[in-house]
């Protein structure tokens, strides 16, 4: 997965330098593995598109922290808070932590990411805002189709690779 992320990762799209827009998988990555693993794979991609584009420490650290950090706490936040509320079954889980979840995190980290900016001073409220922020939403879909696609395929022919999944909680007497 962490080959299969950094290249997702290496294929960006930018607005201006710096505010790229690129998949998250946040989400599959802690639905699969947990927040604790997902963050170490999160920072291995990072590790590799920091040393692919010979961006430095410091963008290394920013990045973990934003994309990483934020990005998995956010997912095991999500996971917690709608797994205590909705009902335990199958399509909850794909759809709702697969698809729901996986586009609140990239809006999340998002929003996250151009606050930081904007406090930092590198660019101005209103042109994060106007014109980097609203792409996420756009992100957020294609996260939502690309990670509930990818949670479904992994629940339905090999649920052991899903750690948050478990049979016996989701599809008994269903």
């Amino acid at each position: 997965m962490v080959v299969v992320l950094t290249l997702l990762w290496s294929l960006k799209a930018g607005v201006k330098p710096g505010l790229n827009l690129h998949l998250l998988g946040a989400t599959v990555f802690t639905l699969s593995f947990g927040p604790h693993l997902a963050f170490i794979g999160l920072s291995l991609v990072v590790a590799g598109v920091t040393l692919n584009a010979d961006a430095g420490l410091f963008a290394y650290a920013a990045n973990t922290l934003l994309a990483a950090g934020v990005g998995v706490g956010l997912s095991q936040l999500l996971y917690r808070i709608l797994s205590a509320v909705l009902p335990r079954q199958l399509f909850v889980f794909i759809f709702v932590h697969g698809f729901f979840a996986a586009a609140l995190t990239v809006l999340g980290v998002g929003f996250v990411i151009s606050v930081t900016l904007a406090l930092a001073g590198v660019y101005e409220w209103d042109y994060l805002f106007g014109e980097y922020f609203p792409y996420f939403f756009l992100l957020g879909f294609a996260e939502a189709w690309l990670s509930g696609m990818v949670i479904t395929l992994f629940v339905v022919y090999r649920p052991t690779w899903v750690v948050t999944f478990d049979d016996a909680r989701y599809l008994a007497n269903k």
